[in-house]
């Protein structure tokens, strides 16, 4: 893993929490994107070398919906860089991590992505992100 890429925050209002967002950081979101295969829309912010994601469910049985409802908004998931992202999934699945993908996908952002279940990462959802190219 070279690097964490993005902290993904789960939000109810994409426009609210843009607005704060750019308050907080003093710049607006250089993206905003939906990915309909996971029922999310999204907004990307750049804070020195780091990068934020707010997700916004788009449907009622998004993870991200799913995820509101049972635990409030909040840090969803903490993102990580990777060169190749079949041979990591590989190498952690040899680790003993759950994966909850067998391959990867598109992601935001035009990224390949795959994540990692929380009970095998103690209570955190990892995602691992290749730039598709």
């Amino acid at each position: 893993m070279k690097k964490i890429e993005h902290i993904g925050i789960a939000v109810k209002s994409l426009s609210e929490s843009n607005s704060l967002f750019e308050k907080l950081l003093g710049v607006p979101a250089y993206k905003e994107e939906e990915v309909a295969s996971e029922g999310v829309k999204t907004s990307f912010f750049m804070n020195g070398p780091n990068k934020i994601e707010l997700l916004e469910a788009t449907r009622e049985d998004s993870p991200i919906a799913k995820f509101i409802e049972k635990r409030g908004e909040g840090i969803h998931h903490i993102a990580f860089d990777v060169e190749d992202i079949l041979s990591e999934m590989e190498r952690l699945k040899k680790e003993g991590f759950i994966l909850l993908n067998e391959v990867p996908k598109r992601g935001a952002d035009n990224k390949l992505v795959a994540f990692l279940h929380p009970k095998s990462t103690q209570g955190v959802l990892i995602e691992l992100c290749q730039d598709a190219g």
